[in-house]
């Protein structure tokens, strides 16, 4: 079993690393083997077309908003949030999103076939609506 969650393959920031890591993933199982990974999907229907931003927390300790990059499916999450004594302290992370059908095809290269995928870990079908996916693929036999 090779295990990637909470959206750890978006941390690689260009295609050609997460096909790598696809690969190498194929490269450490067995036949019979599994590759999981959890995964976020893009909320790009909310992006208007030629806006670049969407808010995703506004509260009193903290704003959040997601800038995507659509060409190079980059999106740099900000964060600002306030601390116990009022200063604003700025935090952001740059990731590459990948879309469902694209990680398939990662997986193909890597030579693993699809086995399930799920909307969560309680395994609710994944749907046109789902926020984030576990997905499943296995090196044959």
């Amino acid at each position: 079993l090779v295990f990637l969650p909470w959206n750890g393959i978006s941390n690689l920031k260009t295609q050609h690393e997460q096909v790598q890591c696809f690969r190498n993933a194929g490269r450490h199982l067995a036949p019979g083997g599994r590759f999981v990974i959890e995964l976020w999907v893009p909320p790009l229907r909310r992006l208007p077309p030629g806006q670049t931003a969407v808010p995703f927390d506004v509260s009193d300790e903290h704003i959040g908003f997601d800038t995507y990059d659509v060409v190079r499916q980059i999106c740099v999450s900000h964060h600002y949030r306030r601390d116990g004594e009022g200063s604003i302290r700025y935090q952001s992370g740059e990731f590459r999103y990948i879309w469902p059908a694209e990680c398939d095809l990662m997986a193909q290269l890597a030579g693993l076939v699809p086995e399930s995928r799920f909307e969560d870990w309680r395994g609710n079908p994944f749907t046109a609506d789902s926020e984030k996916h576990v997905s499943v693929w296995r090196k044959p036999a």
